[in-house]
């Protein structure tokens, strides 16, 4: 009788096999598979009414809030967030149509702009804005 040989390799057709297999149907189910999270923009138009006055509250990176009157070309001062709401309700006694916009410094938490912008709309101001650079 003859002796068999020991193969000592691995057959490795049949795994390539299944691969090409597994390929081919993520191939064909990724395009099938359908985004989530996404979300529409709102677009930017013309304002019907312009503001006559607006005001812009900076939050800084030390969490300080500054007030400054754009229209009028005062200087920025700081407060504290009881002293901006006053302020803004005062401004917003003045006149009805007054708009804010809100700046923030690059480093300061979203917890802190939204603080800002919650101060805003309890002074009752409906007419917030957020101010960012261009790159």
């Amino acid at each position: 009788m003859r002796q068999r040989r020991l193969m000592n390799e691995i057959n490795v057709v049949p795994y390539i096999d299944v691969m090409l297999v597994l390929l081919v149907i993520f191939m064909v189910t990724a395009p099938m598979i359908q985004q989530t999270g996404s979300v529409d923009l709102p677009t930017v138009g013309k304002l019907p009414n312009p503001p006559t006055q607006s005001l812009q509250v900076t939050v800084k990176a030390d969490k300080s809030l500054e007030l400054r009157d754009i229209g009028r070309g005062k200087e920025s001062e700081k407060l504290t967030r009881d002293q901006l709401i006053d302020r803004l309700r005062s401004a917003l006694s003045r006149d009805a149509q007054v708009a804010v916009a809100i700046a923030a410094d690059k480093s300061v938490r979203y917890e802190e702009v939204i603080g800002a912008m919650d101060a805003v709309k309890g002074a009752g101001i409906t007419r917030v804005g957020l101010i960012v650079g261009q790159k």
